[in-house]
């Protein structure tokens, strides 16, 4: 069922617990509000279009005091979206149809999303044709292209990618593989093993005997850098180190 009725009672159980398996979008709203009049079927609406990926709990605050000062409901119709036991999402007012729309689509996968998710060329492939700007799509399909050995392809793919790290550093490294340029090939041997901080030290170092491959080599230590984050104490330091590299 996609719409239920919820009170302080089984509110733990009905909310709470089930969030924890199917995202639930609570609707706080009372009988004399007008606003919540307008926007109930909207969100009952974009709850039956999703059947089976959310549940809808209607929740009245009049009704259920208590739980409406648990979370601070000063005012409705308010809206608020739990996943594993938390609040990750919310709104106040009779927002239009499309804004709810936005806001259950930000809850539930899209398509796109599960077929990146599934992983394999033919998912992946259906993401692309679904969401061309898909750039995680098009990195996990060029990994499956560069290793059995299509790199044209797997180059083709990442083209319409650009500006994302990955895509431009997966691309960059395919360049430098295929030209064998040195320092690069150890660097990626220690990215394959598992030790991303040896592989970047190692491309910074190839940097100074590189012969016209510095943009490539810097896209595949962006790439790697990314991964970490903009405040990890080792990226900021690299991205230091590779300032000085290049300049």
């Amino acid at each position: 069922m996609a719409v239920i009725d919820v009170t302080e009672q089984d509110f733990q159980q009905q909310v709470i617990e089930k969030s924890k398996e199917t995202p639930v979008v609570v609707d706080f709203w009372a009988e004399w509000c007008g606003p919540c009049r307008t926007l109930g079927p909207f969100l009952e609406k974009a709850a039956a279009e999703r059947e089976g990926k959310v549940v809808l709990a209607k929740l009245d605050t009049d009704a259920n005091q208590g739980i409406a000062q648990t979370f601070q409901i000063q005012s409705i119709p308010a809206v608020k979206a739990f996943k594993d036991g938390e609040v990750v999402d919310e709104f106040i007012g009779a927002i239009p149809p499309a804004k709810v729309n936005a806001f259950f689509d930000g809850l539930v996968p899209s398509e796109a999303d599960g077929l990146v998710a599934a992983g394999d060329e033919a998912s992946l492939r259906r993401a692309i044709a679904l969401d061309p700007a898909r750039a995680d799509a098009r990195v996990k399909l060029a990994i499956i292209q560069r290793k059995a050995g299509d790199i044209d392809g797997a180059l083709e793919s990442l083209a319409n990618a650009t500006g994302d790290f990955a895509a431009d550093g997966l691309a960059a490294r395919i360049r430098l593989e295929r030209e064998q340029v040195p320092g690069a090939v150890a660097a990626f041997a220690a990215l394959d093993g598992g030790d991303p901080k040896q592989a970047v030290d190692l491309l910074i170092d190839a940097i100074g005997d590189s012969n016209g491959q510095k943009d490539d080599l810097r896209r595949v230590i962006v790439g790697i850098l990314d991964a970490f984050g903009v405040d990890h104490p080792f990226a900021r330091d690299a991205r230091r180190r590779l300032a000085g590299a290049l300049y």
